[in-house]
Protein backbone atom coordinates (compact mmCIF):
# COMPACT_ATOMS: atom_id res chain seq x y z
CA UNK A 1 0.00 0.00 0.00
CA UNK A 2 1.15 3.63 -0.94
CA UNK A 3 2.20 6.04 1.80
CA UNK A 4 0.41 9.18 2.62
CA UNK A 5 2.62 11.89 4.57
CA UNK A 6 0.97 12.66 7.65
CA UNK A 7 0.30 16.60 6.75
CA UNK A 8 -0.72 15.43 3.30
CA UNK A 9 -3.84 17.68 1.95
CA UNK A 10 -4.92 14.83 0.41
CA UNK A 11 -5.12 12.25 3.31
CA UNK A 12 -7.59 9.58 3.54
CA UNK A 13 -10.11 12.23 4.84
CA UNK A 14 -10.09 13.63 1.34
CA UNK A 15 -10.38 11.40 -1.31
CA UNK A 16 -10.99 14.37 -3.96
CA UNK A 17 -11.91 13.46 -7.66
CA UNK A 18 -10.29 14.57 -10.85
CA UNK A 19 -9.47 14.07 -14.09
CA UNK A 20 -5.59 13.21 -15.12
CA UNK A 21 -3.73 11.45 -17.63
CA UNK A 22 -0.09 10.15 -18.30
CA UNK A 23 2.25 9.67 -21.69
CA UNK A 24 0.63 6.31 -21.40
CA UNK A 25 -2.63 6.93 -20.22
CA UNK A 26 -5.50 8.71 -21.89
CA UNK A 27 -7.42 11.61 -19.79
CA UNK A 28 -9.71 9.75 -16.99
CA UNK A 29 -10.77 9.49 -13.71
CA UNK A 30 -8.16 9.58 -10.32
CA UNK A 31 -8.55 10.29 -7.06
CA UNK A 32 -5.60 12.02 -5.02
CA UNK A 33 -4.51 9.91 -2.20
CA UNK A 34 -1.29 11.14 -0.68
CA UNK A 35 1.18 12.49 -3.60
CA UNK A 36 0.01 9.73 -5.68
CA UNK A 37 -3.56 9.30 -7.67
CA UNK A 38 -5.24 6.10 -7.44
CA UNK A 39 -6.28 5.23 -11.17
CA UNK A 40 -10.15 4.23 -11.04
CA UNK A 41 -10.33 3.15 -14.88
CA UNK A 42 -7.93 0.33 -13.59
CA UNK A 43 -9.38 -0.42 -10.69
CA UNK A 44 -12.72 -1.11 -12.19
CA UNK A 45 -10.97 -3.38 -14.23
CA UNK A 46 -11.06 -5.55 -11.50
CA UNK A 47 -15.44 -5.94 -11.81
CA UNK A 48 -16.00 -5.02 -8.78
CA UNK A 49 -18.09 -1.47 -8.81
CA UNK A 50 -21.92 -2.59 -9.43
CA UNK A 51 -22.52 0.08 -12.17
CA UNK A 52 -21.12 0.80 -15.69
CA UNK A 53 -17.61 1.55 -14.81
CA UNK A 54 -16.89 3.33 -17.89
CA UNK A 55 -17.61 6.59 -16.05
CA UNK A 56 -14.57 6.18 -15.14
CA UNK A 57 -12.84 6.47 -18.67
CA UNK A 58 -14.52 9.79 -19.38
CA UNK A 59 -12.58 13.10 -19.92
CA UNK A 60 -14.97 14.81 -17.30
CA UNK A 61 -16.38 13.58 -13.97
CA UNK A 62 -20.23 14.73 -15.12
CA UNK A 63 -21.35 10.57 -15.75
CA UNK A 64 -19.50 9.67 -12.90
CA UNK A 65 -21.40 12.10 -10.31
CA UNK A 66 -24.98 11.72 -12.49
CA UNK A 67 -24.59 8.42 -10.68
CA UNK A 68 -26.06 10.29 -7.32
CA UNK A 69 -24.61 10.40 -3.99
CA UNK A 70 -25.55 7.49 -2.97
CA UNK A 71 -23.02 5.96 -5.53
CA UNK A 72 -20.42 8.15 -5.56
CA UNK A 73 -19.97 8.42 -1.50
CA UNK A 74 -19.87 4.80 -1.53
CA UNK A 75 -16.96 4.63 -4.08
CA UNK A 76 -15.57 7.49 -1.54
CA UNK A 77 -15.60 5.69 1.25
CA UNK A 78 -14.83 1.96 -0.22
CA UNK A 79 -11.85 4.08 -1.20
CA UNK A 80 -11.44 4.90 2.07
CA UNK A 81 -11.60 1.63 3.44
CA UNK A 82 -9.24 -0.15 1.12
CA UNK A 83 -6.68 2.06 1.75
CA UNK A 84 -6.81 0.97 5.59
CA UNK A 85 -7.09 -3.06 4.81
CA UNK A 86 -3.84 -4.38 3.56
CA UNK A 87 -5.56 -7.45 2.47
CA UNK A 88 -7.88 -5.28 -0.27
CA UNK A 89 -8.00 -5.27 -3.59
CA UNK A 90 -4.96 -2.26 -3.57
CA UNK A 91 -2.75 -4.15 -1.74
CA UNK A 92 -0.05 -5.27 -4.00
CA UNK A 93 -1.34 -3.89 -7.13
CA UNK A 94 0.92 -0.62 -6.91
CA UNK A 95 -0.05 -0.23 -10.92
CA UNK A 96 -3.12 1.25 -9.86
CA UNK A 97 -1.18 4.03 -8.47
CA UNK A 98 0.33 7.31 -10.28
CA UNK A 99 2.76 9.77 -8.67
CA UNK A 100 1.27 12.82 -8.92
CA UNK A 101 4.44 14.69 -10.82
CA UNK A 102 4.07 12.06 -13.83
CA UNK A 103 0.68 13.19 -13.89
CA UNK A 104 -1.14 15.97 -16.19
CA UNK A 105 -4.30 17.35 -15.02
CA UNK A 106 -6.95 18.59 -16.59
CA UNK A 107 -10.43 20.57 -16.19
CA UNK A 108 -12.46 17.96 -13.47
CA UNK A 109 -16.18 19.03 -15.59
CA UNK A 110 -17.90 20.45 -18.50
CA UNK A 111 -19.29 23.56 -16.53
CA UNK A 112 -22.55 24.01 -18.95
CA UNK A 113 -23.17 27.19 -17.15
CA UNK A 114 -21.17 29.56 -14.41
CA UNK A 115 -22.38 32.10 -11.86
CA UNK A 116 -20.59 34.16 -9.69
CA UNK A 117 -22.01 35.78 -6.50
CA UNK A 118 -20.78 38.53 -4.71
CA UNK A 119 -21.08 37.15 -1.39
CA UNK A 120 -18.70 38.59 1.40
CA UNK A 121 -19.85 41.60 3.21
CA UNK A 122 -16.03 42.74 3.81
CA UNK A 123 -15.43 42.32 0.41
CA UNK A 124 -18.61 44.39 -0.40
CA UNK A 125 -18.36 46.95 1.78
CA UNK A 126 -14.57 47.78 0.96
CA UNK A 127 -15.74 48.16 -2.85
CA UNK A 128 -18.59 50.46 -1.91
CA UNK A 129 -16.34 52.52 0.51
CA UNK A 130 -13.57 53.33 -2.94
CA UNK A 131 -16.31 53.59 -5.37
CA UNK A 132 -19.52 54.91 -3.60
CA UNK A 133 -20.21 56.36 -0.42
CA UNK A 134 -18.35 55.01 2.31
CA UNK A 135 -21.27 55.73 5.26
CA UNK A 136 -23.24 53.91 2.60
CA UNK A 137 -21.10 50.98 1.34
CA UNK A 138 -23.35 48.13 0.54
CA UNK A 139 -26.62 48.84 -2.04
CA UNK A 140 -29.94 48.57 -0.31
CA UNK A 141 -30.38 44.94 -1.84
CA UNK A 142 -27.41 43.62 -0.48
CA UNK A 143 -28.75 41.73 2.90
CA UNK A 144 -31.70 40.63 1.51
CA UNK A 145 -30.46 38.34 -1.69
CA UNK A 146 -27.24 36.84 -3.00
CA UNK A 147 -26.30 38.94 -5.98
CA UNK A 148 -25.00 37.51 -8.70
CA UNK A 149 -24.22 37.73 -12.37
CA UNK A 150 -23.95 35.13 -14.50
CA UNK A 151 -20.42 34.38 -16.40
CA UNK A 152 -18.94 32.66 -18.70
CA UNK A 153 -18.27 28.89 -18.43
CA UNK A 154 -16.26 28.34 -21.95
CA UNK A 155 -13.39 30.74 -20.64
CA UNK A 156 -13.10 28.95 -17.00
CA UNK A 157 -10.02 26.74 -17.85
CA UNK A 158 -7.66 24.34 -15.02
CA UNK A 159 -4.88 25.80 -12.89
CA UNK A 160 -1.52 25.88 -14.71
CA UNK A 161 -3.29 27.66 -17.75
CA UNK A 162 -1.51 30.71 -18.78
CA UNK A 163 -3.79 33.73 -19.80
CA UNK A 164 -2.61 36.62 -22.04
CA UNK A 165 -3.39 40.52 -20.43
CA UNK A 166 -7.18 40.82 -21.82
CA UNK A 167 -8.03 44.01 -23.77
CA UNK A 168 -10.50 46.38 -24.12
CA UNK A 169 -12.12 50.30 -23.49
CA UNK A 170 -11.18 51.77 -20.40
CA UNK A 171 -11.83 55.57 -20.07
CA UNK A 172 -9.43 57.86 -20.23
CA UNK A 173 -9.25 61.92 -19.34
CA UNK A 174 -9.67 62.24 -23.21
CA UNK A 175 -12.02 59.76 -23.74
CA UNK A 176 -12.69 56.23 -24.60
CA UNK A 177 -9.46 53.93 -25.30
CA UNK A 178 -8.52 50.97 -26.24
CA UNK A 179 -5.58 49.07 -24.99
CA UNK A 180 -4.80 46.57 -22.65
CA UNK A 181 -6.19 46.63 -19.02
CA UNK A 182 -3.44 48.31 -16.83
CA UNK A 183 -5.39 47.14 -13.31
CA UNK A 184 -5.61 42.97 -14.06
CA UNK A 185 -6.42 41.56 -10.75
CA UNK A 186 -7.28 38.05 -9.08
CA UNK A 187 -10.22 37.47 -7.04
CA UNK A 188 -9.60 34.52 -4.06
CA UNK A 189 -13.03 32.81 -4.60
CA UNK A 190 -14.17 29.16 -3.52
CA UNK A 191 -16.23 27.35 -5.96
CA UNK A 192 -18.97 24.43 -6.31
CA UNK A 193 -20.48 22.36 -8.66
CA UNK A 194 -23.72 21.10 -8.76
CA UNK A 195 -24.47 17.14 -8.98
CA UNK A 196 -27.87 16.92 -9.62
CA UNK A 197 -30.02 18.43 -12.39
CA UNK A 198 -33.71 20.31 -11.66
CA UNK A 199 -36.57 20.92 -14.34
CA UNK A 200 -37.61 24.31 -15.51
CA UNK A 201 -40.08 25.51 -12.74
CA UNK A 202 -38.17 23.58 -10.59
CA UNK A 203 -36.81 25.18 -7.20
CA UNK A 204 -34.37 24.47 -4.34
CA UNK A 205 -34.55 24.69 -1.08
CA UNK A 206 -31.77 25.90 1.46
CA UNK A 207 -32.67 22.58 3.44
CA UNK A 208 -32.15 20.52 0.22
CA UNK A 209 -29.72 22.42 -1.37
CA UNK A 210 -26.53 20.10 0.19
CA UNK A 211 -27.86 17.59 -1.56
CA UNK A 212 -27.63 18.70 -5.06
CA UNK A 213 -23.86 20.13 -4.52
CA UNK A 214 -21.08 17.58 -5.50
CA UNK A 215 -17.74 19.50 -4.49
CA UNK A 216 -16.19 22.19 -4.09
CA UNK A 217 -12.68 23.51 -6.10
CA UNK A 218 -10.86 26.76 -5.30
CA UNK A 219 -11.45 29.49 -7.91
CA UNK A 220 -9.63 32.55 -8.83
CA UNK A 221 -12.35 34.75 -10.73
CA UNK A 222 -9.71 37.41 -12.80
CA UNK A 223 -11.16 40.87 -13.41
CA UNK A 224 -9.78 43.63 -15.46
CA UNK A 225 -10.80 46.92 -13.21
CA UNK A 226 -10.31 49.56 -15.34
CA UNK A 227 -12.46 47.65 -18.03
CA UNK A 228 -15.20 46.58 -15.16
CA UNK A 229 -15.19 50.73 -14.11
CA UNK A 230 -15.96 52.10 -17.74
CA UNK A 231 -18.36 48.90 -18.49
CA UNK A 232 -20.27 47.51 -15.81
CA UNK A 233 -23.22 50.44 -16.24
CA UNK A 234 -25.96 49.49 -16.26
CA UNK A 235 -25.64 45.82 -16.71
CA UNK A 236 -22.80 44.90 -14.53
CA UNK A 237 -19.47 42.72 -15.52
CA UNK A 238 -19.01 42.04 -19.55
CA UNK A 239 -15.56 42.07 -20.54
CA UNK A 240 -13.59 42.19 -17.30
CA UNK A 241 -14.71 39.43 -16.29
CA UNK A 242 -15.14 36.71 -19.10
CA UNK A 243 -11.48 36.76 -20.93
CA UNK A 244 -10.55 33.68 -17.83
CA UNK A 245 -11.34 32.03 -14.88
CA UNK A 246 -8.85 29.22 -12.92
CA UNK A 247 -10.23 26.60 -10.55
CA UNK A 248 -8.35 23.84 -9.11
CA UNK A 249 -8.55 20.25 -10.60
CA UNK A 250 -9.25 18.39 -7.83
CA UNK A 251 -12.99 18.16 -6.50
CA UNK A 252 -13.47 18.14 -3.28
CA UNK A 253 -16.65 16.45 -2.00
CA UNK A 254 -19.00 18.17 0.33
CA UNK A 255 -18.95 15.25 2.74
CA UNK A 256 -15.46 15.20 2.91
CA UNK A 257 -15.33 19.09 4.32
CA UNK A 258 -18.50 18.48 6.40
CA UNK A 259 -16.04 18.19 9.38
CA UNK A 260 -15.51 21.94 8.86
CA UNK A 261 -18.99 22.95 9.05
CA UNK A 262 -19.26 26.44 10.78
CA UNK A 263 -21.71 28.62 12.35
CA UNK A 264 -22.09 31.82 9.60
CA UNK A 265 -21.98 35.15 10.37
CA UNK A 266 -25.44 36.92 11.58
CA UNK A 267 -27.94 37.81 9.05
CA UNK A 268 -29.65 41.16 10.11
CA UNK A 269 -32.01 42.42 8.73
CA UNK A 270 -33.71 39.32 8.84
CA UNK A 271 -34.01 37.22 5.08
CA UNK A 272 -36.87 36.26 3.74
CA UNK A 273 -38.40 32.63 4.38
CA UNK A 274 -37.44 31.10 1.40
CA UNK A 275 -33.70 32.17 2.57
CA UNK A 276 -33.58 30.93 5.96
CA UNK A 277 -32.02 28.17 6.84
CA UNK A 278 -31.06 25.66 10.06
CA UNK A 279 -27.68 24.35 10.98
CA UNK A 280 -24.28 25.52 10.11
CA UNK A 281 -24.18 26.21 6.76
CA UNK A 282 -20.28 27.75 6.34
CA UNK A 283 -16.99 26.21 6.26
CA UNK A 284 -14.01 26.91 8.09
CA UNK A 285 -11.38 26.55 5.34
CA UNK A 286 -8.10 28.35 5.20
CA UNK A 287 -7.26 29.95 2.19
CA UNK A 288 -3.63 31.87 0.98
CA UNK A 289 -2.87 33.80 -2.47
CA UNK A 290 0.89 34.16 -3.16
CA UNK A 291 2.28 36.20 -6.02
CA UNK A 292 5.58 35.31 -7.89
CA UNK A 293 7.46 37.79 -9.86
CA UNK A 294 9.49 36.60 -13.11
CA UNK A 295 12.71 34.91 -11.84
CA UNK A 296 11.62 35.75 -8.31
CA UNK A 297 10.55 34.21 -5.30
CA UNK A 298 6.82 33.96 -4.12
CA UNK A 299 4.83 36.75 -1.45
CA UNK A 300 2.41 35.37 0.24
CA UNK A 301 -0.15 38.83 -0.14
CA UNK A 302 -3.24 37.34 1.62
CA UNK A 303 -4.29 35.22 3.97
CA UNK A 304 -8.06 34.17 4.63
CA UNK A 305 -10.85 32.06 5.37
CA UNK A 306 -14.27 30.85 3.77
CA UNK A 307 -15.78 31.06 7.23
CA UNK A 308 -16.52 34.91 6.48
CA UNK A 309 -18.56 34.47 3.92
CA UNK A 310 -22.38 36.39 4.65
CA UNK A 311 -23.82 34.22 2.16
CA UNK A 312 -23.69 30.59 2.18
CA UNK A 313 -23.75 28.08 -0.75
CA UNK A 314 -27.30 26.85 0.69
CA UNK A 315 -28.61 30.49 0.77
CA UNK A 316 -27.26 31.30 -2.99
CA UNK A 317 -28.25 27.74 -4.62
CA UNK A 318 -32.02 28.62 -3.14
CA UNK A 319 -31.75 31.97 -4.20
CA UNK A 320 -30.48 31.13 -7.70
CA UNK A 321 -33.36 28.51 -8.38
CA UNK A 322 -36.37 30.04 -6.50
CA UNK A 323 -37.59 31.87 -9.91
CA UNK A 324 -37.01 28.42 -11.36
CA UNK A 325 -33.90 28.32 -13.20
CA UNK A 326 -32.64 24.91 -13.83
CA UNK A 327 -29.42 23.82 -12.66
CA UNK A 328 -27.35 20.74 -14.39
CA UNK A 329 -24.65 18.76 -13.34
CA UNK A 330 -21.41 20.25 -13.79
CA UNK A 331 -22.58 23.63 -13.39
CA UNK A 332 -20.42 26.12 -11.29
CA UNK A 333 -20.80 28.97 -8.99
CA UNK A 334 -18.66 30.98 -7.38
CA UNK A 335 -18.40 32.42 -4.10
CA UNK A 336 -17.78 35.74 -4.80
CA UNK A 337 -14.41 37.64 -3.51
CA UNK A 338 -13.41 36.13 -0.46
CA UNK A 339 -12.23 38.81 1.92
CA UNK A 340 -12.06 39.43 5.87
CA UNK A 341 -12.25 42.30 8.35
CA UNK A 342 -8.63 42.44 8.57
CA UNK A 343 -6.43 43.98 5.47
CA UNK A 344 -3.85 40.97 5.54
CA UNK A 345 -7.32 39.16 3.95
CA UNK A 346 -8.53 40.54 1.86
CA UNK A 347 -9.27 38.82 -1.32
CA UNK A 348 -8.10 41.38 -4.10
CA UNK A 349 -5.50 43.33 -5.04
CA UNK A 350 -8.00 46.27 -5.58
CA UNK A 351 -8.44 45.94 -1.68
CA UNK A 352 -5.38 44.82 -0.53
CA UNK A 353 -3.47 47.87 -2.38
CA UNK A 354 -6.47 49.73 -2.06
CA UNK A 355 -6.89 50.63 -5.25
CA UNK A 356 -3.48 51.50 -6.00
CA UNK A 357 -2.80 54.17 -2.99
CA UNK A 358 -1.14 51.27 -0.85
CA UNK A 359 1.37 49.30 -3.36
CA UNK A 360 2.58 46.24 -2.20
CA UNK A 361 6.15 45.11 -2.38
CA UNK A 362 7.25 41.77 -3.82
CA UNK A 363 10.41 39.82 -2.82
CA UNK A 364 12.27 41.42 -6.06
CA UNK A 365 11.40 45.07 -4.53
CA UNK A 366 9.42 45.70 -7.19
CA UNK A 367 5.61 47.05 -6.02
CA UNK A 368 2.19 46.14 -7.08
CA UNK A 369 -0.35 48.02 -7.36
CA UNK A 370 -2.05 45.18 -9.52
CA UNK A 371 -0.67 41.81 -11.42
CA UNK A 372 2.22 42.78 -13.79
CA UNK A 373 3.17 40.33 -16.56
CA UNK A 374 5.29 37.16 -16.22
CA UNK A 375 3.75 37.26 -12.54
CA UNK A 376 2.60 33.68 -11.29
CA UNK A 377 -0.31 34.51 -9.16
CA UNK A 378 -1.48 31.31 -6.42
CA UNK A 379 -4.04 30.41 -4.63
CA UNK A 380 -4.60 27.49 -2.30
CA UNK A 381 -6.72 26.31 0.28
CA UNK A 382 -7.49 23.52 3.24
CA UNK A 383 -9.43 22.43 6.22
CA UNK A 384 -7.97 21.50 9.47
CA UNK A 385 -9.38 20.31 12.38
CA UNK A 386 -7.70 17.72 15.19
CA UNK A 387 -6.04 15.01 13.19
CA UNK A 388 -8.22 15.81 10.17
CA UNK A 389 -6.55 17.60 7.49
CA UNK A 390 -8.71 18.35 3.94
CA UNK A 391 -6.77 20.43 1.04
CA UNK A 392 -7.91 21.68 -2.64
CA UNK A 393 -4.01 21.78 -3.60
CA UNK A 394 -3.64 24.69 -5.53
CA UNK A 395 -5.07 26.85 -8.71
CA UNK A 396 -2.16 28.71 -9.87
CA UNK A 397 -1.79 31.21 -13.18
CA UNK A 398 1.02 33.17 -15.26
CA UNK A 399 0.51 36.06 -16.94
CA UNK A 400 1.20 36.54 -20.24
CA UNK A 401 1.89 40.14 -22.54
CA UNK A 402 -1.15 40.61 -24.65
CA UNK A 403 -1.71 38.86 -28.14
CA UNK A 404 -0.77 41.68 -30.76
Amino acid sequence: MIEIPKHSQFSIHNIPFGIFSTSKKSPRVGVAVGNHILDLTAVAQQHIFEFDPTVFEQEVLNDFISLGKEITQKVRTDIQSWLQDDSSILAGNPQFFIKQSDARMHMPVCIGDYTDFYSSMEHATNVGKMFRDPEHALLPNWKHIPVGYHGRASSVVVSGTPICRPKGQTLAPEGPVFGPTQRLDFELEMGFITGRNTSLGESISTQKAEEYIFGMVLLNDWSARDIQKWEYVPLGPFLAKNFASHISPWVVTLEALAPFKVAGPSQNPKVLPYLEYEGKKNYNINLEVGITPENSHEKIVCRSNFKYMYWNMAQQLAHHSVNGCNIRVGDLYGSGTISGQDPHSYGSMLELAWMGTQPLTMNDNTARKFIHDGDTVTLRGYAQKDDIRVGFGEVSTKILPPQS
